[in-house]
């Protein structure tokens, strides 16, 4: 199975999550042993002679796959949550977004300058929750190696809002 055959387990969704949206459903995919399986190697496959020490993801979908990653990186795990969910001392990030803004933590001491970060998601869009959570990594003092996403809405020109010299990989893109 190769990553091209992936999107036949992406479902479109019209209108959701409001009029004009056409959502990229992950779900089947992952009811899928084997497009899941493909999924998490596909990921980490570029990143096995990176040097990679941990697997950072943004919540909720993102924990999905980068632990899972991390596995296969055989590398810790690091969560990026919203607000509030984290029980220890935090950074947080606030960003914009279209309409607003959003805010994203990490543990103060969830990474440090003897990590090399890989941050994974389900889909990289405009680029605002990435971006984010690059920022939290970096301002750590991690320095951030690769971004990996199953999806990028290409269309968005998310990548935009990326900086640094981390290598991006996705698996799908629309």
């Amino acid at each position: 199975m190769s990553a091209e055959d992936l999107k036949s387990f992406i479902r479109d969704v019209p209108d959701f999550p409001k009029v004009g949206i056409m959502f990229k459903d992950i779900t089947p995919l992952l009811r899928n042993p084997v497009a899941l399986e493909k999924t998490m190697r596909l990921l980490a496959e570029p990143f096995h002679n990176e040097g990679i020490t941990c697997v950072a993801a943004i919540e909720s979908r993102g924990f999905i796959f980068g632990s899972c990653v991390a596995r296969i990186l055989n590398c810790g795990f690091v969560p990026i949550r919203k607000p509030g969910k984290l029980p220890w001392t935090k950074r947080r990030y606030e960003y914009e977004l279209e309409y607003g803004t959003d805010v994203l933590e990490i543990h103060n001491d969830a990474v440090d300058a003897t990590d090399r970060v890989l941050i994974v998601d389900d889909v990289l869009a405009t680029g605002g929750t990435m971006g984010a959570a690059a920022a939290l990594v970096s301002d750590l003092g991690a320095h951030v190696s690769g971004i990996a996403t199953v999806i990028e809405l290409a269309f968005l020109d998310g990548r935009r809002k990326l900086t640094g010299d981390a290598k991006f990989h996705t698996l799908l893109t629309y």
